[in-house]
């Protein structure tokens, strides 16, 4: 009984740092949401559309924050100051597009 309370605890303890930071790119510029995904390596950027729908994904500074199947690639998102920031995101194998090789891209 006591190694399960001893795990849970240690479950609990580590959760939060597991945790993914969340923003609203639309309140940053678009060196600030870059940095952000670079000093964290993954975050999520949540934002409304213009038809009033919430749109998120998850953004990442390379490849090795994708799973196995994933490769990381460009993607424009809009910042408080750049309607088309350059971001990375998983995109799987499977979309290269006709490519042979799988890019190396990283923030």
């Amino acid at each position: 009984m006591k190694k399960v309370a001893l795990a849970m605890a240690l479950v609990l303890v580590a959760s939060p740092a597991l945790a993914i930071s969340r923003y609203n790119p639309l309140s940053m510029s678009c060196q600030s949401a870059r940095a952000a995904i670079h000093n964290e390596g993954a975050v999520i950027f949540r934002w409304t559309s213009p038809r009033g729908l919430p749109i998120f994904d998850r953004y990442i500074r390379n490849s090795r924050y994708c799973d196995a199947h994933e490769y990381a690639e460009w993607r424009n998102i809009p910042t408080g100051n750049d309607p088309t920031c350059p971001v990375l995101y998983c995109e799987d194998i499977d979309n290269r597009k006709g490519l042979f090789f799988i890019p190396d891209n990283y923030l």
